[in-house]
């Protein structure tokens, strides 16, 4: 039979999850007209690998081994752009998404009763009883209360990461898409230029069959990343005013390390000054690390020494170049505190160039 439907499987140390969802699947599919697309993010645990094994004897599964890149959400987009197939799923390796759900998410498709087919957590019939995180579950209900206003889809889960559409439609959108963090479906919803019309079906959400969740407490500011990238995204790129954020925080921070040393611990002012930048740039890299570039975040004493080392040499490039313009810009009659901002300005574009290329870029 012709190939009729790709599930994509974007996945980070997921080896032990592999095979057992591809037996699940195929109860669900039957054994013709599907492929498997796994997309993994340079796992450790050898997932990759384990995909390639499968592979070996199964025809119907293909591996997408990403090095350098990281994310759910431009993980799926990947595997939208590789797939023949007329229809493509996105669900997560560790079984608590159901695969029996994919054969009437298909026929829906098929029928044109939907342009997109959602299984919810929270739809008439779900259940999260075997999820046991409530935390995640109360920030999944902010998400989708704000989701809702964002997309004008009424949905009872726009924040679901299962779900099923035809692959020319993802295709056509993926030029426009952010990629950002997890909440693909959410990307999808906002970017389309007319409300999709959606079918939900519900899902008992099961607890993760091995290995630990990727998803930390990050996503709900890779959620607010997606809200932004959505909204204001066009006038400054997302990732900058993220790095931006981080700096500012980092001016707090100097100013805190500064006054501490200086009037509680009565340090002369030169060292004092030296001890809060080194704070403030040890402070932006952290952040940065954490956040800004979550999806290339460097792992592991060594990766994190040398990236801490490269930001902070950026940053004393980019500090001369902010003093430099404010000077000049000051001599030839700006205004002092317009002078100063102009060479804030350029030294953050400085320092988010060079960074972005050379500290968590590659060369």
């Amino acid at each position: 039979m012709p190939l009729n439907v790709a599930i994509i499987l974007p996945t980070l140390n997921e080896s032990g999850n592999l095979a057992p969802l591809v037996d699940r699947i195929e109860a669900a599919l039957g054994q013709e007209s599907w492929e498997v697309l796994i997309v993994d993010d340079d796992s450790k645990d050898g997932t990759a690998d384990e995909g390639r094994a499968l592979a070996q004897t199964d025809t119907r599964v293909r591996v997408i081994q990403r090095i350098g890149r990281r994310g759910l959400a431009s993980a799926a987009i990947e595997g939208f752009c590789a797939t023949a197939a007329p229809f493509v799923a996105v669900m997560d390796a560790d079984h608590q998404h159901d695969p029996a759900l994919l054969p009437a998410m298909l026929a829906a498709l098929q029928s044109g009763e939907a342009d997109i087919c959602v299984a919810s957590r929270f739809a008439e019939g779900a259940s999260t009883a075997d999820w046991a995180n409530p935390e995640r579950e109360q920030l999944s209900g902010f998400a989708n209360g704000v989701a809702r206003r964002l997309t004008g889809v009424e949905l009872t889960d726009p924040m679901s990461g299962y779900f099923m559409l035809p692959s020319a439609t993802a295709r056509a959108l993926v030029p426009r898409l952010s990629g950002i963090g997890f909440k693909i479906l959410l990307d999808l919803l906002a970017t389309a230029d007319a409300p999709m019309r959606v079918r939900e079906f519900p899902l008992k959400f099961a607890a993760r069959r091995a290995g630990t969740s990727k998803l930390d407490r990050a996503i709900l500011l890779d959620f607010l990343a997606g809200l932004y990238d959505k909204t204001l995204g066009r006038l400054i790129p997302t990732r900058f005013a993220l790095f931006g954020t981080v700096g500012a925080a980092g001016v707090i921070v100097h100013m805190a390390v500064l006054a501490s040393l200086l009037f509680v611990f009565e340090e002369g002012f030169t060292i004092a000054q030296a001890i809060a930048v080194l704070s403030a740039m040890s402070f932006n890299f952290w952040l940065n690390n954490w956040l800004t570039y979550r999806d290339k975040r460097l792992v592991g004493w060594g990766a994190a020494l040398r990236g801490w080392a490269g930001f902070c040499a950026t940053c004393a490039i980019g500090g001369f170049a902010n003093v430099a313009v404010a000077t000049l810009l000051e001599t030839r009659g700006l205004y002092w505190a317009l002078a100063a901002l102009c060479g804030i300005l350029i030294g953050s574009v400085w320092n988010y160039a060079l960074s972005s290329r050379f500290v968590w870029g590659r060369f």
